[in-house]
């Protein structure tokens, strides 16, 4: 996982003056899946946006499957497989019918059926899409996004209405375009998802890239020290420690804590600490150049 099929350098996007991006830098590797993070009105549409050709960049250098987006052709769109964060098809074909049109457009694309099966619409593939409820319809842009056998698979917020089951069962579809050197990048705001499926991630908070790296380094080592969270005489204490156990031990002796509790810090318990330090440092800084004017 060398090649990169995304390179992105100093990209900037500017909307009527205002900085939507402001100078990111990553790659993503061929055959990995790489997680966009960040909280609403960060930057991560805008990004995508670009990288699919749909918008163009105010500066900087963007090459995806070795074209810049603005310059893509049709060939090269056909490599690509997009998901966007809303669509919900509404026509009066249905899912099979639907699948099958689609497919004609792509000189490689996968078996309607078996791509029917893997999103579980198969006791809907005979429905027309109007009748669909909006998970289910969210499960057919999800086979329309991964019909034509992608190379590079865009996934903005794609299982949003799933239920818990059909979330696990999109894991492993995920998984399995993995091991076919399907290369993806994700969106959502299910950092468990992020977690489960990514290889790497990036923060996106600000317009800003704020953490990027492995999904088991992001925020680096002292984030993921495990705390310690008691209560004695009414008052939450808590303590980080890299021996949790230990710990526990003595503070047994001095007496049994209520509400004891080891937490080993999540995805999410990091994200969430990231995204509130760069607020924290944006504020400041806003803060001190009004104050200076």
């Amino acid at each position: 996982m060398t090649e990169s099929v995304v390179e992105v350098s100093d990209l900037r996007k500017n909307y009527h003056g205002v900085e939507a991006l402001r100078g990111l830098d990553f790659d993503i590797r061929r055959g990995e899946t790489f997680a966009l993070l960040g909280p609403n009105g960060a930057g991560k549409s805008t990004t995508i946006e670009i990288l699919e050709g749909y918008r163009d960049r105010t500066s900087g250098e963007v090459r995806v499957l070795g074209v810049d987006p603005q310059r893509g052709g049709l060939d090269w769109k056909a490599r690509l497989g997009i998901v966007l964060q809303s669509g919900g098809e509404q026509g009066n074909q249905t899912v099979r019918e639907q699948l099958r049109h689609f497919a004609g457009f792509y000189p490689n694309p996968r078996d309607v059926e078996e791509v029917i099966a893997s999103v579980g619409l198969e006791a809907k593939a005979s429905t027309r899409i109007r009748r669909l409820s909006g998970g289910q319809r969210r499960r057919v842009d999800v086979a329309l996004g991964i019909i034509g056998r992608p190379e590079l698979l865009f996934l903005d917020e794609p299982t949003t209405g799933f239920d818990p089951e059909a979330r696990r069962q999109f894991w492993l579809l995920i998984n399995q375009l993995k091991s076919e050197g399907t290369t993806i990048l994700l969106t959502t705001h299910y950092l468990d998802e992020a977690a489960q499926l990514s290889d790497r991630a990036g923060i996106v908070t600000d317009g800003l890239l704020v953490e990027l790296g492995p999904i088991d380094t992001i925020g680096g080592a002292q984030a993921r020290i495990p705390i310690v969270r008691w209560t004695r005489d009414g008052v939450v204490r808590e303590e980080r420690t890299e021996r949790p156990g230990e710990f526990v031990a003595r503070l047994v002796l001095e007496g049994e804590p209520d509400r004891l509790e080891v937490i080993r810090p999540s995805l999410e318990d990091i994200y969430l600490e990231l995204v509130g330090a760069a607020d924290a440092a944006a504020e400041l800084a806003t803060s001190t150049e009004g104050a200076s004017k």
